[in-house]
């Protein structure tokens, strides 16, 4: 009965952990690693729907990596952009990006450290493989 007592308990323990770590307030970091994905993942969105305008063809890539310094300047580059402000999905977009940007440079400038300045990655990234569903 103990040896099964202590791995409930080791168990409990670590569910508990698990919870705790789930409940924490997000980071600077976790903030712009989350706010980042959203853009991308809004953006390829926007790039397949089929009820936007033409000019969506023409917006410039928008692939972010916050570990990449020159994802500062395609930020820049993106909310600058004149083109297709009429087109709300866009302006939406412009707005989460104009957002990140801030965050990066003003509120997290100190927490976020650059692996790369390698801004060719931004433009033609190389995606991980899709996995077999």
């Amino acid at each position: 009965k103990l040896p099964m007592m202590k791995m409930l308990l080791s168990l409990f323990a670590l569910l508990s952990a698990a919870l705790l770590v789930n409940t924490a307030p997000p980071t600077c970091y976790s903030r712009v690693l989350s706010l980042s994905k959203e853009i991308t993942e809004s953006f390829k969105e926007l790039q397949t729907s089929k009820a936007v305008d033409s000019c969506v063809e023409m917006l410039p890539r928008l692939y972010l990596d916050i570990h990449n310094y020159c994802v500062l300047a395609k930020l820049r580059d993106f909310v600058a952009y004149p083109r297709c402000e009429r087109v709300l999905e866009v302006s939406e977009l412009k707005e989460k990006a104009r957002s990140l940007y801030t965050i990066m440079i003003s509120y997290c400038r100190r927490d976020l450290v650059f692996l790369t300045d390698d801004c060719s990655a931004l433009e033609n990234p190389i995606l991980p493989p899709i996995e077999p569903s």
